[in-house]
Parts: structure tokens; C-alpha cells; sequence
């Protein structure tokens, strides 16, 4: 499956994104608001990912520093130049890139534009769905159906 089918399959088109001088308390907020784990930093108008902002940046930096390291900037405390994919990229290919970098979520770059983000979630009910559809092609097969 490539990276363009997850996409089109998501509920929710496009990819949140904060400005790299909003303080780590917003971002923190807006993920606890929304429920989710990542947000991309960018400061044009979201079209070029500068870096991502995830939980596990936040608890790594409190860990370190307190809360007074909610007060920073999103830019002190981001992962820098995220590793990136394509629309034409196999999930497999993704799914292995994530797994040997130990993170959970992509920006896929077309041309030079951001078009959309994908978690390691996404991949994961995509591959579950490709093998439920191939367990059920086999098995139509064999009684032949």
C-alpha cells in the first residue's frame, strides 16, 4: 500500500501545525485539547515541516527541566528536520523508517509542499487491512469461490 492511500483514508484532511515561537504550555494544551500526540512546527503556512513537537519532547524536557520548560518556545525544545516521506513511498518502507528512528509520526512532502501527516497508527490499520483482504482473497480461492 503507499503512503497516498493512507492518506485518502484518513478522517482528517491536512496537518495542524503552530509557529515555532509558541510557547510549549499552547502546544501542550492543544494536543491534551485534541487528543493527539504530534504537531508539526512551521512557520510559513505550513507548507515546509522546520520540525515536530511530540509528548514524548515535552516529558523528555520536563524530565530535564521542570515545568519552567513549559514557558519556552516550541523551536528550544522540537525535534529538528523530521524525517520526511512521499506520496509514492510503500507503507512498509515508512513503517521500517519509523521503527528504526523510534518515532511515530511522518510529513509527506510533495514537491516541496507539506500535504498531509502520518502516524505510525495509520500505517499499522492500513497493513491490518491489506492482510484481512488477502486472508479473504485466499480463502475464496481455496473453497473456490
Amino acid at each position: 500500500m503507499l503512503v497516498q492511500q493512507i492518506l485518502s483514508s484518513k478522517a482528517v484532511e491536512g496537518v495542524l501545525t503552530l509557529h515555532s515561537d509558541a510557547h510549549v504550555k499552547e502546544a501542550a494544551a492543544i494536543m491534551s485539547d485534541r487528543r493527539i500526540g504530534t504537531i508539526v512546527i512551521s512557520d510559513d503556512d505550513g507548507g515546509t515541516p522546520m520540525g515536530i513537537l511530540s509528548e514524548r519532547d515535552i516529558v523528555r524536557e520536563i524530565g530535564r527541566q521542570g515545568p519552567e520548560c513549559l514557558s519556552k518556545s516550541v523551536k528550544d525544545i522540537m525535534t529538528r528536520d523530521p524525517v520526511t516521506c512521499t506520496p509514492a513511498d510503500s507503507s512498509d518502507a515508512v513503517l521500517s523508517r519509523m521503527t528504526e528512528g523510534r518515532f511515530r509520526h511522518m510529513p509527506v512532502i510533495e514537491g516541496d509542499r507539506m500535504i498531509g501527516l502520518i502516524s505510525i497508527g495509520d500505517v499499522v490499520k492500513a497493513r491490518l487491512a491489506e492482510l484481512s483482504m488477502e486472508k479473504n482473497a485466499l480463502e475464496g480461492m481455496i473453497m473456490g469461490h
